[in-house]
C-alpha cells in the first residue's frame, strides 16, 4: 500500500483553513507542505507561519519539504512550528555535511528526509539511505506545481528500490510531482510508498472524492 499526501501548494490558500479540515475528513495519510525561499528555487510558496497554522487545525501527519538553501539554519523553528518530517534537498546541502544535519533533525524528534532533482543521479544518494527514513525522488523540477510527470522517474524508483532492498533498507521512497491515476498504479509497482498529489487533487471538482479514488488504486 502507497501513502497518498496531498500538496496544499495548489490549495487556495483563502480557504486554507477549510482545506485542512477537508483533508482531516479524508482519506489521505499526510498533508504535504512545499517550502521555497525563491533562491534555491525559482518561485516562495510558505513559512513558519502557515506551518503553524496548519498544525493547529490538521489532524494529518505534517510532511514539510524544504526546497531552500540552508535548512540547517531552520530545523528547529519548522520542527517547533509542527513538522513532522523535515526533507531536506541534496542539491542545496552537497557542499554541506548534510549527515550532520539528518541528525539535527532526528534530534529535534522529527524525521529525516532527503530529496533529489531530475537531474541528479540516484546513485549520488545511495550512500545516504541509511541515515533518512525517507528519500523525495522529484519527478519534476521543484519550483512550481501543475508540471508534466518526468517519464525517466519510472526506472530512478527501481533503482532506488534494488538499492534499498538489497541492503536490507527500511527507507520508504516518495515522490513528488505529476502524479495522477494514469501514473499511480505504476509508480506503486515500482517500490513508491508516499505519493505526493497537488494539483490533480485540489483541481478536481470533488477533492474529497479524488483522494478516495486515488488511494483505493494504491491500496
Amino acid at each position: 500500500m502507497s501513502l497518498i499526501a496531498p500538496s496544499i501548494l495548489n490549495s487556495d490558500f483563502l480557504t486554507l483553513g477549510r482545506t485542512i479540515e477537508m483533508l482531516n475528513e479524508s482519506e489521505a495519510d499526510w498533508v504535504h507542505l512545499d517550502v521555497m525561499d525563491g533562491s534555491f528555487v525559482p518561485n516562495i510558496s510558505i513559512g513558519i507561519p502557515i506551518v503553524e497554522a496548519v498544525k493547529r487545525v490538521s489532524r494529518k501527519f505534517l510532511d514539510t519539504h524544504l526546497m531552500i538553501v540552508n535548512p540547517e539554519k531552520y530545523v528547529e523553528p519548522f520542527r517547533n512550528a509542527g513538522a513532522d518530517l523535515i526533507n531536506i534537498h541534496y542539491e542545496a546541502c552537497r557542499d554541506k555535511d548534510i549527515k550532520a544535519i539528518f541528525k539535527q533533525i532526528r534530534d529535534t524528534g522529527a524525521i529525516p528526509a532527503v530529496a533529489i532533482n531530475p537531474d541528479t543521479p540516484v546513485e549520488d544518494i545511495f550512500d545516504l539511505a541509511e541515515y533518512v527514513d525517507m528519500i523525495l525522488v522529484m519527478s519534476v523540477f521543484p519550483g512550481f506545481g501543475g508540471q508534466k510527470f518526468i517519464e525517466t522517474t519510472y526506472d530512478r524508483v527501481a533503482a532506488l528500490r534494488k538499492f534499498i532492498d538489497e541492503n536490507s533498507l527500511k527507507t520508504m521512497i516518495q515522490v513528488d510531482g505529476g502524479v495522477s491515476p494514469e501514473n499511480a498504479v505504476k509508480l506503486k509497482a515500482v517500490g513508491v510508498d508516499v505519493m505526493v498529489v497537488g494539483s490533480f487533487i485540489f483541481r478536481s471538482a470533488e477533492p474529497l472524492k479524488t483522494i478516495y479514488e486515488l488511494k483505493s488504486l494504491v491500496s
